[in-house]
């Protein structure tokens, strides 16, 4: 039965395997013996690399050992933990936040925590799975609206009960097509209809906001949302995620969310190095400057060379290509001139919205994309795209 469901999936171009790399997550990387350009990476800041980072991690890892050995509310609460929610909270100007050990543990933990069976959650179509998972799990009614259509989202507010308990969900910044939810109108719809807004910001989180502070800070709205989440494996180049927010919202989660409750604590020298990150981030906004630069010379060129591009104005540049076979033929031949951008396919992405989903950091050089646009212009003549 197994074999045969592989087998389908092979046939529709939708199976998938493990592609290792052999060195860090840089801009250039080894991978199948060779040394390919990296346009894949959420290591938007270069931190995963970073020798402050790197050591933070190492002297936690010796002072405190490799695992933290237990869950938090039992014996896994280490001092790089609680260093790390303080810092979090700080950063992110509220009372207090709690650290999960992946931003699916914090959706799928904190979502049902949240919301209950006589609740109803209306989340955008194109929500990240760990955000669709934790609103099936919350058992709460649960209503799509279409894609940062606010108009279509008032409308479902306006037909449920007033007093009903309500949470919109959202990214902040969307993983497969680069663009942004609508914060200022998706924050007053919630104060209008007395909602709740829970907005995931993976991507946002140290790359939007002129402190690198997210996406609600881009939009200017910090003050408007009761609580935020975010994750500590992209910009922060660690692992982990975070919830921030009020006292009583930090213990309420402490007390209720399964996922935080019943998983071992993250490793210790993890959360020492996400701190280090977080230093790292407020002293040196020019690697965001050069993050911003490069999507710049990047995105322009894709699109220059005529690139289906998606409506993205952020480091993720999506190439649509629509089929999945097309997908992986361009994939496959960006990768023989040099370049690992990966093809992206259903269920990650709704059918016939295949892609190519191109990442830049700031670690990347004005040599680095000008060889990738080489690449990705005969990658693209190849594949009938361009």
């Amino acid at each position: 039965m197994l074999e045969k469901r592989l087998q389908e999936l092979a046939a529709r171009h939708l199976s998938r395997r493990l592609t290792p790399l052999h060195s860090g997550t840089g801009p250039v990387v080894e991978m199948a013996g060779r040394q390919i350009l990296l346009f894949a990476s959420n290591d938007y800041l270069g931190l995963a690399l970073h020798p402050e980072v790197v050591q933070a991690a190492i002297e936690a890892t010796q002072r405190f050992g490799a695992g933290s050995g237990a869950a938090r509310l039992i014996s896994g609460s280490l001092p790089p933990h609680q260093e790390l929610e303080s810092a979090l909270a700080q950063f992110k100007g509220t009372e207090a936040a709690l650290t999960f050990s992946s931003g699916y543990l914090a959706n799928i933990g904190t979502i049902p925590a949240l919301i209950g069976r006589d609740g109803l959650i209306l989340a955008d179509r194109l929500s990240h799975a760990s955000l669709i998972d934790g609103c099936r799990l919350s058992r709460a009614d649960f209503r799509i609206y279409r894609h940062n259509d606010t108009d279509h989202l008032e409308t479902l507010l306006a037909k449920r009960r007033r007093e009903r308990r309500t949470l919109i969900v959202t990214d902040g910044l969307f993983s497969m097509d680069g663009d942004l939810a609508p914060l200022p109108e998706l924050s007053r719809l919630a104060q209008t209809y007395e909602a709740d807004l829970y907005i995931d910001d993976a991507h946002g989180t140290g790359v939007m906001g002129p402190h690198g502070r997210g996406t609600a800070e881009h939009f200017g709205v910090n003050a408007g949302l009761p609580f935020q989440m975010g994750t500590l494996g992209k910009a922060f180049g660690s692992s982990g995620a975070y919830l921030a927010g009020p006292l009583t919202l930090i213990r309420y989660l402490m007390n209720t969310s399964r996922s935080f409750i019943f998983t071992t604590a993250p490793p210790p020298g993890s959360a020492a190095a996400v701190t280090a990150a977080l230093r790292i981030i407020q002293r040196e906004p020019e690697r965001r400057a050069r993050l911003w630069a490069n999507r710049e010379r990047l995105f322009t060129g894709l699109a220059r060379l005529g690139f289906n591009l998606s409506p993205s104005v952020t480091p993720i540049m999506p190439i649509l290509v629509g089929d999945a076979e097309t997908a992986l033929s361009f994939a496959e031949h960006l990768f023989t001139e040099g370049v690992y951008a990966p093809a992206i396919r259903p269920p990650t992405v709704p059918d016939a919205t295949s892609r190519v989903r191109v990442t830049v950091t700031s670690e990347h050089t004005i040599n680095h994309i000008d060889q990738a646009l080489t690449a990705f212009q005969r990658a693209g003549q190849l594949s009938g795209l361009i």
